[in-house]
């Protein structure tokens, strides 16, 4: 059996299409956004009397890297099950690689783990997802209403708010390390990493 051999990040706007393209890989995938904290820790930032879940402060950096660094080193691990809509985690599950050398570890905030991922030697690969801002918000918008996340003047609220920062937001991502592309460019990029791998084999 094959041993894994890294981590691609992918990172991008809320409602890019992470989770699609990560799919698309055909490489197992974790879903960072399930190491989001629970609604009631007190160490989560806020905006007023709201919790800021638009900021990094209130994901759990340091579970996400040791979970990543879990299923290199075994293969599998169980990981977090987030339930957006109750702020809180309700389930954990099996992650198994299956054998596979790479797995893509998607989520808005994965450029945040650049670093730390590549300075312990788990990075095969990081990305930015670009997509043009009127097809985000419109894909965010139906994604959370469809899945109630919140009431539906909040999300439209909070989706115009995301649709204004949007630049910013892939700005901070490239200067952590996470290389802006199309979905297209990040599926074409990560099959000739795991070809290469194969052919060095």
């Amino acid at each position: 059996m094959n041993q894994p051999y890294g981590v691609v990040l992918l990172a991008g706007p809320s409602g890019s299409g992470k989770s699609y393209i990560a799919r698309q890989t055909g490489l197992p995938v974790l879903c960072l956004d399930d190491f989001y904290k629970n609604g009631d820790d007190p160490s989560l930032p806020r905006r007023g009397d709201l919790v800021d879940w638009d900021s990094p402060l209130a994901w759990n950096a340091a579970a996400a890297v040791e979970t990543i660094a879990d299923l290199l080193r075994h293969g599998r691990a169980e990981v977090p099950v987030y339930a957006i809509g109750e702020d809180r985690q309700v389930d954990t599950r099996l992650l198994d690689l299956a054998g596979s050398p790479f797995f893509v570890a998607e989520g808005i905030f994965a450029a945040e783990i650049v670093e730390e991922c590549r300075r312990r030697d788990l990075l095969a690969g990081a990305y930015a997802l670009r997509r043009s801002r009127s097809t985000t918000f419109l894909r965010r918008l139906a994604r959370d209403l469809a899945e109630q996340r919140k009431e539906p003047k909040v999300l439209l609220r909070r989706g115009v708010t995301l649709l204004r920062a949007e630049p910013a937001v892939l700005g901070r991502q490239a200067a952590l390390g996470a290389r802006p592309a199309r979905g297209r460019e990040v599926i074409r990029s990560v099959a000739a990493l795991t070809a290469g791998h194969g052919a060095g084999k």
